[in-house]
């Protein structure tokens, strides 16, 4: 259990470092909304986070298979776009 706290001319909480782990809070920047029954803390998800470490990861193998794809855009009807 937690408590609302004085901090200058605004009030905290400490949140018990155990839920921060559960929660995967640590080192994130959050951001905080208003529900029904309370506020809701949740990390702020940026764009492409961990692609680097995702395209580290794949194998020669894996990018000669993407690159052998057909990409070729191609209409519901079946028709090729012209470009």
């Amino acid at each position: 259990m937690t408590h609302l706290i004085k901090i200058g001319n605004s009030q905290g909480i400490r949140i018990p470092q155990a839920l921060i782990q559960q929660a995967h809070l640590e080192n994130q920047e959050l951001t905080l909304q208003v529900v029904e029954n309370g506020l809701l803390i949740t990390p702020i998800k940026k764009a492409r986070a961990g692609w680097e470490e995702q395209f580290k990861n794949l194998s020669c193998l894996e990018i000669d298979q993407a690159n052998q794809l057909d990409h070729s855009a191609e209409l519901a009807t079946g028709e090729a776009w012209e470009w």
